[in-house]
């Protein structure tokens, strides 16, 4: 019997998932946000880099701690005018790397890597608790009035961590500030809309999206499911790559296999597998236990309905944020979209890519960031722009 289930598992094995991909756009390398919860930087940055090769502005590399010390500076502000009744973490939405592009401009990551001293990568663990801890203190102290020097004090943290902001930088021979080198790259973050589909909303309505990292109120507009899956096909059909904010926490999503899927039927205590729970399996069981090891198989309907109960149950959280770069298809015809992660690409199955299904996606998406060309002339006149 063991050496039947040897046999089966060394065949899906070789089998596997087989992905054509039947679109594909340009990005830049993967990058590694390492021990630090800044995926929405990441995330953000690498679309902003995909629009600048796809307006023929060359392959850019921008700093994403750039982003990061931005954001900082509003969520601390934010932080403490509401007394610290919002969430303050390293987390944020991908609309802040928009918000921070207004405000503060852009750098490249030459002029500004933001590595913290003593470190070869992202650790962030120790600054997170640091600038928390300075901002509850100014919140709870007994003067009963803020002194406006806590500002002064919270960018020295930042300076000290991520490094100071340089005044000037210069990209081919040409001297920038942060807001002018911005300028001269051609992005305007009002091109851009983000996107979502619930029903606890009104359709072709903004809202802001209830998620803990939200702290900066971001509005989303509301699509139904069917229109948001067609505007991410239509956006990377018509050449604009999608910001894509999911919750990674199914146990369909696995990095080390590259693939995001959710199974028709979900298995549970699959580790230690003894020979005796392997015969006593149905057939539907074991063909459960192949699929969720490494093989296509059947997944689960996702309907509108499903995907909010999910989100009221808190089971859908706002987990990570990823970069969509193309589609593809696997051996049974079942379309996935070709998704940039920011976990860097040493030991990853895809190279740092991986594949989510679309089932995965209605079911697990909290909003995507979109060119608001990218969304279809129908659905656009709905949202009123």
């Amino acid at each position: 019997m063991f050496a039947m289930l040897f046999s089966v598992l060394l065949t899906v094995a070789q089998d596997g998932y087989k992905f054509n991909i039947t679109k594909e756009l340009k990005a830049t390398p993967v990058k590694d946000q390492y021990r630090s919860g800044t995926c929405w930087s990441f995330a953000g940055i690498s679309f902003l880099e995909s629009e600048l090769l796809r307006l023929n502005k060359g392959e850019v590399d921008l700093s994403e701690m750039y982003m990061v010390r931005s954001g900082y500076l509003h969520h601390a502000d934010l932080y403490v005018r509401f007394h610290g009744k919002i969430n303050f973490s390293a987390g944020a939405e991908l609309w802040d790397v928009l918000n921070a592009v207004k405000k503060y401009g852009l750098v490249t990551e030459e002029a500004y890597p933001g590595i913290v001293p003593g470190e070869k990568k992202h650790v962030h663990g120790e600054m997170d608790e640091v600038l928390k801890a300075m901002l509850d203190a100014v919140i709870e102290n007994k003067s009963k009035r803020i002194s406006p020097a806590w500002k002064i004090g919270y960018e020295g943290l930042l300076d000290a961590y991520l490094g100071k902001v340089p005044e000037t930088f210069v990209v081919n021979g040409k001297s920038f500030t942060p807001l002018t080198y911005s300028q001269s790259l051609g992005l305007n973050p009002d091109d851009y809309v983000m996107i979502t589909s619930f029903n606890h909303h009104p359709l072709y309505s903004k809202f802001v999206l209830e998620a803990p990292d939200n702290w900066s109120m971001g509005q989303v507009y509301n699509v139904s499911l069917d229109e948001l899956i067609e505007i991410m096909k239509f956006s990377i059909d018509k050449g604009y790559t999608v910001g894509w904010a999911a919750d990674v926490s199914e146990s369909g999503f696995s990095w080390t296999n590259g693939i995001a899927i959710v199974p028709e039927k979900e298995m549970e205590d699959l580790n230690d597998l003894e020979r005796a729970k392997w015969s006593e399996m149905t057939k539907e069981e074991k063909d459960a236990l192949l699929f969720h090891l490494n093989k296509p198989g059947k997944e689960k309907t996702i309907t509108p309905e499903l995907r909010q109960q999910a989100f009221d149950n808190h089971q859908t959280t706002d987990d990570h944020a990823m970069h969509i770069t193309g589609i593809a298809k696997d051996q049974n015809g079942t379309i996935y979209f070709k998704v940039k992660n920011s976990w860097g690409s040493v030991n990853a199955k895809y190279d740092g890519y991986l594949f989510a299904s679309e089932s995965y996606v209605r079911y697990k998406t909290l909003s995507i960031l979109v060119h608001k060309d990218a969304v279809p002339k129908a659905i656009a006149k709905k949202l009123g722009f």
